[in-house]
């Protein structure tokens, strides 16, 4: 799950706003106009699954006016995320207005059943409407909070289907190159290379998600001194708790 959103007195398309929020937290605390969390942070439906239930919880002392818009979630081939406005799912109510420390429990429902073979992905973006509120006097820029929640619709027998390789990219550093054949997604957590004797050389604590059809690259990168060439096992961690192992031949 990721925060999201910074707004200027204009509203921004909600792809951009996708990009933005991490930083705006990180560097103006205090600017914001409410806190609220979401839960599931990620939401699983079978496609014969109507609706699933969404809870929201204002966390702040103030009242909140939230909305939620969904988007068709797809990947460049190189795993860069592409948002496309959708009509395929829809939040109820659309718009909520939840007091000081409430909680409110909504519906995400299928406008129809879907018949694909594969996993249909989409993202739920739920914001704060800061528009809502009237302007406050002396504040030129009202920052927002947003919640991108990706949502996934399985058939039965869709899964993933990953396999990874390793490359050296500079003496301390390889580059993972993972790619899904599968009908689900895949989300690599952590990786974890050894040498041939077993001992851990290099880790990285950070994945993603890769869509079915879609490879990813990432660096893993050894804190002191270079990773050695030669014969080497390269372990993933994915979100279910499971470990994928590869063998990998690394050059000099």
């Amino acid at each position: 799950m990721s925060p999201y959103e910074s707004e200027r007195k204009r509203k921004l398309p909600l792809p951009s706003l996708a990009a933005a929020a991490l930083a705006a937290a990180s560097f103006a605390p205090g600017a914001f106009a409410g806190q609220f969390s979401v839960s599931p942070v990620r939401i699983y439906m079978a496609p014969t699954d109507r609706a699933t239930a969404v809870t929201l919880q204002n966390e702040g002392s103030e009242e909140l006016v939230m909305q939620a818009d969904i988007f068709t979630w797809s990947q460049k081939a190189n795993g860069e995320d592409e948002l496309v406005p959708s009509e395929d799912l829809f939040l109820a109510p659309p718009i909520i207005k939840l007091a000081p420390n409430a909680k409110q429990v909504v519906r995400l429902a299928m406008v129809k059943p879907t018949r694909r073979p594969d996993q249909a992905t989409y993202r739920m973006i739920v914001r704060e409407v800061a528009e809502a509120k009237p302007p406050e006097k002396g504040v030129d820029v009202t920052i927002a909070l947003a919640f991108s929640l990706p949502v996934f619709i399985t058939p039965p027998g869709a899964k993933s289907d990953l396999a990874c390789t390793a490359k050296r990219a500079a003496p301390d550093t390889v580059k993972v190159e993972c790619a899904n054949s599968g009908t689900a997604y895949a989300n690599p957590r952590g990786f974890v290379l050894e040498n041939a004797g077993g001992e851990k050389v290099a880790t990285r604590d950070s994945g993603g998600y890769i869509l079915p059809g879609i490879h990813r690259e990432f660096d893993v990168k050894r804190a002191d001194g270079a990773i050695p060439a030669g014969k080497a096992k390269l372990l993933v961690s994915l979100d279910d708790g499971s470990t994928r192992d590869f063998e990998v031949q690394l050059g000099q």
